[in-house]
């Protein structure tokens, strides 16, 4: 009876040993990938929408910023494409030499055009900065992990351009395989446009996205305008300074022109807002990536229904880039 007695308290420690082993184990297998808060998203209203809108509801023009010296902005930029390229553990000390965190999320709330979380898992950089008294104001970064990345959704004016935010974050939760890149500060914060993400070539937020133009990425760019800017129009579509997103945006304006926007498209005529001055589009132009600035009115962003099917036409582009075919 006493071996019996002893065999069985062996096999219970051995399985609490084993136990521990395992936990200990996955601890460290989510510690690698997920940083120091690998958290998901529970919120089940709109999951990683109302994350990115809880930050950037934060934003105001009087808002400090920081403008960041070069070695920042490579780092950030390298750390983005180890990110693209599956290599969390490397990019990880180049985020933390920065004052950046890597998280991973998973979008488990309502909000997309299909009204349900996508599932999908999304890796996050931010600027630890935010949380603190003296915000840089410098960028976030969302990358999707459920599928390869060929896309990019960029939002170089959020709050400014009011609402530009939400479209990001549905345009990137509305097909897979994407980067959201957000400004991390108000246009107006700082010195002399200094926080001016479209028309600055030493922010974080440009250093990225040169990232991914160089690696032939395609991206839409989303801006706003007042109505008044330009009369009767919804959208202005242009492709910047460049010509390879020509079929890409073609195939938009159709899109939204089947869902009753009136679009001006500046590669038919002369329109406001046509963003050729707009830096990432000249870096897209120089490596012959396709790239769309779209401009959209007011009365747009300003309505939930106008503004998912604003997302439902962006998404033709965009999944048919998702599928690797990004002319």
């Amino acid at each position: 009876m006493a071996k019996v007695r002893a065999r069985a308290i062996i096999v219970a420690a051995v399985t609490v040993a084993f136990g521990l082993l395992v936990a200990a184990l996955s601890t460290n297998t989510i510690a690698r990938w997920g940083g120091d808060d690998n958290s998901h998203t529970s919120d089940g209203v709109r999951g990683l929408e109302r994350r990115i809108t809880d930050f950037t509801a934060g934003l105001a023009p009087d808002g400090d910023y920081r403008e960041p010296r070069r070695a920042e902005r490579r780092d950030v930029a390298h750390a983005v494409g180890l990110v693209l390229d599956g290599h969390p553990d490397r990019a990880r000390p180049l985020l933390a030499d920065v004052g950046f965190r890597l998280r991973t999320l998973t979008d488990t709330g309502t909000g997309t055009d299909t009204g349900t979380g996508t599932g999908r898992r999304y890796a996050e950089l931010s600027d630890r900065t935010a949380d603190g008294p003296d915000p840089r104001g410098w960028a976030r970064v969302y990358v999707d992990l459920s599928a390869p990345v060929r896309w990019s959704v960029q939002v170089p004016h959020p709050v400014s351009d009011a609402d530009t935010e939400r479209l990001g974050a549905r345009v990137l939760l509305n097909s897979p395989g994407g980067v959201l890149v957000l400004a991390g500060a108000h246009r107006r914060a700082g010195d002399d446009d200094a926080a001016d993400a479209a028309h600055r070539t030493d922010s974080v937020f440009d250093a990225v996205c040169d990232e991914l133009a160089r690696r032939g990425l395609p991206g839409v760019q989303i801006h706003g305008f007042a109505d008044d800017s330009a009369p009767g129009r919804d959208v202005v579509a242009s492709t910047g300074k460049g010509r390879a997103g020509r079929p890409a945006a073609r195939r938009l304006a159709t899109a939204l022109t089947a869902r009753h926007f009136s679009v001006c498209r500046a590669w038919v005529r002369s329109c406001p807002l046509e963003g050729r001055d707009n830096v990432q589009g000249r870096r897209a132009a120089t490596e012959h990536v396709p790239f769309l600035h779209i401009e959209f009115a007011r009365s747009v962003r300003a309505s939930d229904p106008r503004m998912r099917r604003a997302v439902a036409a962006i998404g033709t582009v965009t999944g048919r880039w998702a599928k690797d075919d990004a002319d």
